[in-house]
């Protein structure tokens, strides 16, 4: 398989139970199978020559490339934030679901993964950003409150005739 980035053919390595292709005479960047990233993003996860190899790598990353073709089904990458380490960039194929990390990418990864707890804190600060979520959530809780205020009349009415009786 050849690089997605470079186009130098890609060589497979064993990181500890998962192989992945690395453009070893090329960008030094690494294509992973669909599920072999997530077995791997942790500090903990994986072992090998290789993969101390692959963390010693620079972080390589041209901002203004065009998204790659995956080298696995040719379709064009999505370039977005990898779930598990805020402002890391990973390219993903929603084909096959594989990523290519450019050089010093999957250290970064590493370095800074998040717990679920930390992701979902993460993502909730992104979404409190976003000018429409802003307003979708004022309108939800104004909602909210109505059905509350709603609910507190019909079931305080209920509530005070079963305490005090039919005829107040």
């Amino acid at each position: 398989m050849n690089c997605p980035v470079c186009g130098i053919l890609m060589v497979e390595e064993d990181f500890g139970d998962v192989k992945v292709d690395i453009c070893k005479d090329g960008c030094k960047g690494i294509w992973f199978d669909w599920q072999e990233l997530i077995r791997l993003d942790e500090s903990s996860e994986g072992l090998g020559v290789a993969l101390g190899e692959a963390l010693k790598s620079a972080r390589v990353n041209e901002a203004d490339r065009e998204p790659p073709e995956c080298p696995k089904c040719g379709l064009v990458m999505h370039v977005h934030k990898y779930s598990s380490a805020k402002e890391v960039n990973v390219d993903e194929c929603y084909g096959c679901g594989g990523f290519f990390l450019d050089s010093g990418e999957l250290k970064e990864i590493r370095d800074n993964y998040m717990s679920d707890q930390e992701r979902d804190a993460y993502v909730q600060k992104l979404l409190d950003e976003i000018p429409e979520y802003k307003a979708m959530k004022k309108e939800t809780e104004a909602q909210k409150a109505k059905l509350r205020k709603s609910a507190g009349r019909k079931f305080g009415g209920i509530l005070r005739r079963r305490i005090f009786g039919r005829h107040l």
